[in-house]
């Protein structure tokens, strides 16, 4: 130090809100949540595709935006016949059923059924404890900001990707 007692700032790939640390940090998270859905998809006889697709249908948006093939189609990026094959096996094993629209008959609505939330519920529990003891460690405002940010970098995958929805 050449006179002054303020360190030097560390180098950026070692700064603990760099982009280096969020990678690092989000590629630990994505790989333990990966691991945890892959042994779910396992016990329950599911595809990967199926897991992507029952996350999406879950979190489609409600009584507002229900999820149609067509949507969860294009959110997978997958074919007509792919999408049909993945929903076929998924309403067989009883985690989702095709509903058709009160207002308009040839839409179908894509519901998680009750019995298979509750099996998800009950498996991923342990999740849940786990993310509720992590957010003990921070403020109502601290948690605001980390869900801010998400937020906005889901946005921004999502634009990286072409998708808006």
């Amino acid at each position: 130090m050449s006179g002054s007692q303020t360190p030097a700032p560390p180098p950026p790939e070692e700064c603990p809100t760099g982009l280096q640390s969020f990678a690092v940090q989000l590629r630990r998270m994505t790989g333990e949540f990966n691991r945890i859905v892959q042994e779910f998809a396992q016990a329950h006889g599911l595809h990967h595709t199926d897991m992507l697709a029952l996350i999406a249908i879950l979190d489609g948006g409600g009584p507002d935006t229900p999820m149609t093939p067509g949507r969860l189609r294009k959110q997978l990026n997958l074919t007509s016949g792919a999408m049909t094959a993945c929903l076929d096996r998924l309403e067989r094993a009883g985690h989702i059923r095709r509903v058709r629209a009160a207002d308009d008959r040839r839409v179908v609505h894509l519901e998680y059924e009750d019995r298979a939330k509750g099996l998800a519920r009950e498996y991923f529990q342990p999740l849940a404890r786990s993310t509720d003891s992590a957010r003990e460690h921070f403020t109502v405002e601290e948690l605001r900001v980390v869900i801010r940010f998400l937020t906005e970098l889901n946005h921004e995958l999502a634009l990286l990707r072409g998708r808006t929805d």
